[in-house]
């Protein structure tokens, strides 16, 4: 790879999860027909719960009344990993790829993928790594601080990561985490005690995601990607 190669990246502020991956699917398609380029979308949503492939039902911890009083809907996902909580104040991030034009395997892909995230949380100051064999996502100090659950269709890649800034971990008690009870999450706020705004963090983790991947961020909007889309 080179910086000849660059990524579109659009920041959607908060966007509800149905409409995120509505959006994937159709940039899938259309970068699989030569529509629209490669794309890092980055944002955060309102309060969900997302169930991937592997999660359960007993994942789901809260019952229905209780996940009405807190406002947080389930949906449930064609990406990899259990369940996960998605809120106000976490970074999302879905690069929409192909693998093969930039000559990634998916090992290496989701290698790429953490160390985005960890040379940007050393930047905050928090000290993380990938997880043990059998975890998957960024974490610290024992704890997961971003999640990361990934589609391949094709050779192209979708979903992606969640980084916990400033995020009520109490929505985290509705579920069990990525189908482990014991391990918790955390946060940047909960390491460091400051607050980093949601939109300001796509921006720098960008410059992260361009040193990693070898390619230059070339930021627009989703509607500059697929004129024919409602946002």
């Amino acid at each position: 790879m080179n910086r000849s190669r660059s990524v579109r990246a659009c920041w959607l502020g908060r966007t509800p999860y149905r409409e995120a991956w509505d959006l994937q699917a159709k940039l899938v398609s259309a970068l699989r027909d030569g529509h629209a380029p490669d794309t890092l979308l980055l944002l955060e949503h309102p309060h969900v719960f997302t169930m991937g492939k592997a999660a359960r039902p007993d994942h789901l911890l809260w019952d229905e009344a209780e996940r009405a009083r807190r406002d947080v809907d389930v949906i449930w996902s064609d990406r990899g990993g259990e369940a996960t909580y998605h809120g106000p104040g976490q970074l999302v991030g879905y690069p929409i790829l192909d693998l093969a034009r930039v000559e990634l395997s998916i090992p290496q892909y989701l290698e790429k993928l953490e160390l985005s995230v960890i040379d940007y949380l050393h930047d905050l100051g928090v000290d993380s790594q990938p997880g043990e064999p059998g975890l998957t996502g960024v974490w610290s100090q024992g704890e997961k601080v971003a999640a990361i659950g990934i589609k391949l269709n094709r050779s192209i890649v979708s979903h992606g990561f969640a980084l916990n800034l400033t995020t009520d971990l109490a929505y985290f008690d509705g579920i069990v985490p990525c189908g482990h009870a014991d391990l918790r999450p955390t946060s940047v706020e909960a390491i460091t005690r400051k607050q980093v705004e949601t939109q300001a963090a796509a921006r720098a983790y960008a410059d992260h995601f361009s040193s990693i991947f070898d390619v230059e961020i070339e930021w627009g909007s989703a509607q500059k990607v697929l004129p024919n889309l409602a946002r």
